[in-house]
């Protein structure tokens, strides 16, 4: 085989000597406080079987799609699946892509024009940042969670055009920090300006509202905020995501999202697993008070153990305790690792160097002793 050009094995060698380079884990036995299968969907029985037996009983034996959506892939469990989706977040259209990823760089990339302005917070994810690069308008980020910023720079670059479109971005719940901005102010600045309001709601999905409708829902603002992105990895345990919006919008991304039309659609089976997953959400209430449950239990536990100070403030299912330097959270998480829970080390440079982290994902199906053995365990490794 060719070697690699020695530029890009220079990079490697950077990554390595900076503690940083990343290697595909070997799946393990460990205690689960790693994974984003918050509901523990993607082990489900129930959810395996029923969408089988979906599939079997409505005469569905297809592998794939057979082609993109606008050729031959745009299978009737499309239109059966969006329509529920659609229903189940009290929106006015549906619209599946591949993945979440699909999903944000299909919108950003196509969706604000040349000449529109891109507001996204500096924490977003890197699948929104990816489409924003990708869009021609312009981009500019503010502060993490700060309104008082991002009224700022509404007032700064509208002061030569108040004709302006501007498209505020942020997520619900943040996969590195797993805290949440003021939806209710966010909703009302972006009235205020008559701005776009944009809401990646990934790690919100299956958390938080009665049936774990997000937490757009939860304030009761799916009316006024512009698009949803909601994505099935997460709390449905599944695959794919949605673009939640107008049928006008739903029309356009059909038209111009291009990692929605030049890809192959997504197989039956995918497509009715995500369809099932929606439906255990809505009856799958004690579930959703099982996780909620945890995440308390787990904020009380981490005050007990003398650890609060490490945590940033979240009540979500990411729970992510900054200890700085790649070498330091590596080892802590080995530790942890050896000791036999599953807590992974998020290293610079995918969050701020300084800014490294144990990142601690909750679960339905954690026990409350695991939860407390484990931040036992992290008071042990970090104080001592």
């Amino acid at each position: 085989m060719k070697n690699l050009p020695k530029s890009l094995q220079h990079k490697l060698q950077q990554r390595e000597q900076n503690n940083a380079l990343r290697k595909l884990p070997i799946s393990n036995n460990l205690i689960d406080f790693a994974s984003n299968d918050y509901l523990g969907f993607s082990k489900s029985e129930t959810i395996f079987d029923l969408t089988h037996h979906y599939l079997i009983d409505n005469n569905i034996k297809k592998n794939g799609a057979t082609g993109s959506r606008l050729i031959s892939g745009n299978h009737n469990l499309y239109h059966i699946t969006e329509e529920f989706i659609a229903n189940f977040h009290q929106s006015e259209t549906a619209l599946i892509f591949n993945s979440g990823y699909d999903a944000n760089v299909g919108f950003f990339s196509s969706v604000p024009q040349r000449n529109d302005i891109i507001l996204y917070d500096e924490l977003c994810h890197a699948s929104i940042r990816d489409g924003i690069q990708m869009s021609n308008a312009k981009s500019y980020k503010f502060q993490h969670n700060d309104i008082t910023d991002l009224e700022k720079t509404i007032l700064k670059l509208s002061t030569n055009n108040q004709q302006l479109t501007i498209y505020i971005v942020t997520e619900s719940v943040f996969s590195m920090d797993g805290d949440s901005p003021k939806l209710e102010e966010l909703v009302t600045l972006s009235e205020k300006y008559n701005c776009y309001l944009v809401i990646d709601e990934a790690h919100a999905l299956g958390v938080f509202g009665e049936n774990g409708q997000g937490l757009v829902q939860y304030f009761g603002l799916q009316e006024k905020v512009f698009a949803r992105v909601m994505t099935f990895g997460k709390g449905l345990g599944c695959h794919g995501a949605a673009i939640l919006g107008s049928k006008e919008l739903k029309d356009y991304l059909v038209n111009f999202a291009r990692s929605f039309i030049y890809t192959t659609g997504l197989s039956p089976h995918s497509v009715a697993t995500i369809l099932i997953a929606y439906q255990h959400l809505k009856i799958g209430e004690s579930t959703i008070e099982g996780l909620k449950k945890n995440i308390n239990f787990f904020n009380q536990t981490k005050i007990q153990f003398g650890l609060k100070s490490l945590f940033v403030y979240s009540k979500s299912a990411i729970q992510c305790a900054i200890i700085p330097g790649n070498e330091k959270v590596k080892s802590i998480a080995h530790q942890l690792q050896e000791n036999g829970f599953d807590v992974k080390a998020i290293l610079s440079p995918t969050v701020p160097e300084g800014q490294e982290r144990l990142r601690f994902c909750l679960h339905s199906y954690n026990s409350e002793k695991e939860i407390s053995d484990v931040l036992q365990l992290l008071s042990k490794f970090v104080f001592k």
